[in-house]
């Protein structure tokens, strides 16, 4: 890990950067911390102090942004919570943007995958924000033949998930 700093603000993604630098702590060998410090090339969408969006470059249809947070956290198990509330209020306000600007957009999926076996390739926590449209041939299915579980089932996995949260002190 590098502490380092990066110019920030609205200006950071037109041709002139801010003047105000921003201080983060990025992993060299993550791609995604490259594209915050700048040392390697992406289409900027959105640049604030804690998050950056920009074009996934093997998108799901046209518009597929990526947003993720501008300190290296490999996973959600590590992601500061005031980082993970900024990636929601900003993909909410990029989700309304794509609406209005003209893209092919009748709906919009967020999309986290935490963990390899989740679909994670790019161990560095990143929000997909995916405009859809009918036809548009993605979208997540049920495996045939499973059917919802029962009352009991459900009530079972929510207890356990429950005790979860007051062993770690998140219990509400």
């Amino acid at each position: 890990m590098v502490e380092c700093r990066f110019k920030g603000g609205p200006a950071a993604f037109g041709p002139e950067a801010a003047a105000e630098w921003i201080p983060v702590t990025l992993d060299a060998a993550c791609t995604f911390c490259r594209i915050i410090a700048g040392q390697a090339e992406a289409s900027l969408v959105y640049r604030d102090d804690s998050v950056t969006a920009f074009m996934d470059i093997y998108p799901v249809t046209p518009g597929h942004v990526l947003l993720v947070p501008n300190t290296h956290s490999p996973d959600l198990g590590h992601l500061p919570d005031e980082y993970g509330g900024q990636l929601f209020v900003i993909g909410r306000r990029i989700a309304q943007s794509m609406r209005r600007s003209g893209l092919r957009c009748e709906g919009i999926n967020f999309f986290l995958a935490d963990g390899q076996a989740a679909g994670q390739t790019v161990f560095h926590t990143h929000l997909h924000i995916i405009p859809r449209f009918d036809g548009d041939g993605f979208g997540f299915r049920r495996p045939s033949g499973v059917g919802p579980p029962s009352r009991e089932e459900l009530q079972a996995v929510a207890e356990r998930l429950r005790s979860a949260l007051r062993l770690s002190g998140w219990a509400g």
